[in-house]
């Protein structure tokens, strides 16, 4: 069981600030090579498609591998010192809080400089999209970084480690005999998924004139093998429980099918994008409804996905006698282990878009800026792909944790029961539901309010020095820099308030139960919003990505216009407030497991 003890506290303190370091240090590192590697893309990109994509994807596999390898190292040695599962819940914790202010602050960054470029720069002056006149664009492609490259980082790295530490409570809480077994298995299938990216990260690559999305996917299906192919070794060799595979199994296969769904509503290859980008042409009120709707309708293959993996991996793990929770746990594990290979796909992303903004800002040939372009729209999918699998990773983490809560509540001698006949439990469940919009909005304004600054500025600079669009004078790119920046740092104090305040004020005022409940609910409605807006977003963006590849009127005809609006909508959609979700379920799940033992003993009701 677990006890409160200060020895424990000050365990959990120190592992709080290791989870924070590891993830910071992870996040620092792909930022570094992302940014030497975004000249180095567009410079190589002068010579072939093939030393463009090597160079970039290489780059993004520094943060994959970066970010696995520094959580299975911070969570293998607290558990070696502490010899409690229970303080790797602190690594965690650190891990998620770095992630929810790395998340939104550079979610709210990179979209308030994007939104205030797009909007002044391509609508109202009408130049394209990096031009280096706009004062806005430094601040843009500072923001893919930011954003991006350490802020997806820390999220899946976030999910990482929650998954995980969330399966060794649950195993902590079994019989003496299997404690230690079912506590380092996570440990193990983590360790296995670092080799199995290591490999597959090999096998992607692109030869002049093919396709980088499908040498991307390639990756990812050749490294889910070797995985699979691993667990299998482990089973037999090491005397596992066969449930152990099976969950990881599905949940591996649930993570692509959910990422290739995702590619199915973002990718222009297929009917949505095409259909939103058709109907663009009647207007930016039709994009908006089309994209809105289309991004309600792919909530529903990720949920079965999610839903289905839940079913099998409980099933078939209470069928081997083991508590079922576990299983769903494990899938978490199995779904996730992979994200060395995944990161390294969706680092990828930023690198060249950033290496075709440094080409068309240096006036590279045309032929440059087509390679850059064939690069950036497969690492546009990558990303929609990337959020997919970290959506549903999430929500299978989240499972977990919330049954890690309950096991926690119960460890300190409380009955708990989340029913919902309980009018405590249905309060819970009800306020928790709340908390995903609530803070998707708090997200989402401060983007707005900061881009309406940011585009007040840009007029000002081209009202003031009407050199700039004649050449003859630079923009004052630092300004817009620091608005940016001085925007998001001030804009988290709220949400982040919100992620650790409301579970907590819930908690010791209506109870246990009620927390319960709020947890569930939070759960639902984020998991559905999460999926929802990464999907939206994705398809506005890439519908006029569609539109501006020459179909419909090409750019600058109505059809443009309109799509112009759709995507500047799906901006903060899709980088901020919908990858900041997942984020917010999990520090709340942590932040209730964490404060269980007291809320069990205080509570007002």
């Amino acid at each position: 069981g677990i006890v409160v003890d200060p020895k424990n506290g000050i365990q959990m303190a120190i592992s709080f600030v290791v989870g924070a370091l590891c993830s910071a240090v992870a996040g620092y590192m792909g930022m570094r090579v992302a940014v030497e590697a975004n000249v180095r893309t567009a410079t190589a990109a002068e010579q072939s498609l093939e030393s463009a994509f090597r160079i970039s994807f290489y780059a993004g596999s520094v943060l994959g591998l970066a970010m696995v390898g520094l959580a299975v190292i911070g969570m293998s040695v607290i558990f070696l010192v502490t010899g409690q599962a229970h303080a790797v819940l602190g690594f965690s914790f650190g891990a998620s809080t770095l992630a929810l202010l790395a998340k939104a602050g550079g979610g709210i960054y990179t979209k308030t400089a994007d939104i205030a470029a797009d909007l002044v720069g391509k609508v109202e002056i009408g130049i394209p999209e990096d031009d280096p006149r706009n004062p806005a664009v430094v601040a843009d492609n500072v923001g893919d970084n930011v954003g991006d490259v350490a802020g997806m980082g820390a999220d899946i790295f976030d999910s990482y480690v929650a998954s995980t530490v969330a399966v060794m409570l649950l195993g902590a809480s079994f019989a003496e005999t299997l404690q230690y077994q079912y506590t380092v298995i996570p440990l193990i299938l983590c360790t296995l998924g670092v080799f199995a990216s290591l490999l597959g990260i090999q096998f992607v690559r692109v030869r002049e004139g093919g396709k980088p999305g499908a040498a991307l996917n390639r990756g990812t299906i050749i490294t889910c093998i070797i995985y699979i192919a691993m667990l299998l070794v482990l089973v037999f060799l090491g005397h596992v429980n066969m449930a152990i595979f099976w969950s990881a199994f599905v949940g591996i296969v649930a993570g692509v099918l959910i990422g290739f769904t995702s590619d199915y509503f973002t990718n222009d290859q297929h009917k949505p994008v095409q259909q939103t980008a058709k109907e663009s042409t009647s207007g930016s009120a039709i994009t908006i409804i089309t994209g809105f709707s289309y991004g309600l309708i792919s909530i529903l293959p990720s949920i079965l996905g999610v839903v289905i993996a839940t079913l099998i991996s409980f099933n078939v793990t209470q069928a081997s006698g083991l508590p079922g929770v576990y299983g769903i746990g494990v899938a978490a594990v199995g779904m996730l282990a992979i994200s060395g290979m995944i990161v390294s796909a969706d680092a990828y992303g930023p690198i060249v878009d950033n290496a075709r903004g440094i080409a068309e800002m240096a006036g590279m040939d045309h032929e440059v800026i087509a390679r850059a372009d064939v690069l950036d729209s497969a690492g546009n999918t990558a990303k929609a792909i990337t959020k997919g699998f970290s959506i549903s990773a999430a929500a299978l983490t989240v499972l977990a944790l919330f049954a890690a809560y309950a096991e926690v509540v119960e460890a300190n001698g409380m009955a708990i029961t989340i029913s919902l006949r309980e009018p405590l439990v249905v309060a819970g469940v009800l306020l928790g539901a709340t908390a995903p919009p609530i803070f998707s909005a708090l997200l989402m304004l401060s983007v707005t309010h900061n881009a309406f600054d940011m585009i007040e500025e840009i007029r000002r600079q081209f009202r003031e020095k009407p050199g700039i669009l004649a050449g003859t004078e630079m923009p004052d790119y630092d300004r817009c820099v620091g608005l940016a920046a001085q925007g998001a740092l001030s804009s988290l104090v709220l949400p982040t308030f919100l992620a650790v305040g409301l579970p907590l004020l819930v908690g010791f005022v209506l109870g246990p139960d009620a927390l319960g409940g709020f947890l569930g609910g939070a759960i639902f409605t984020g998991v559905i919003f999460a999926l929802f807006m990464a999907n939206a977003g994705g398809l506005w963006d890439n519908a006029k990505k569609y539109i501006e590849s020459g179909k419909f009127g090409g750019p600058g005809s109505e059809a443009h216009k309109a799509a112009v609006v759709g995507d500047t909508v799906g901006d903060p959609f899709k980088d901020t407030a919908g990858p900041s979700i997942n984020t917010l379920i999990t520090v709340m799940s942590l932040v209730s497991s964490l404060f269980a033992p007291i809320i069990a003993v205080f509570h007002l009701f």
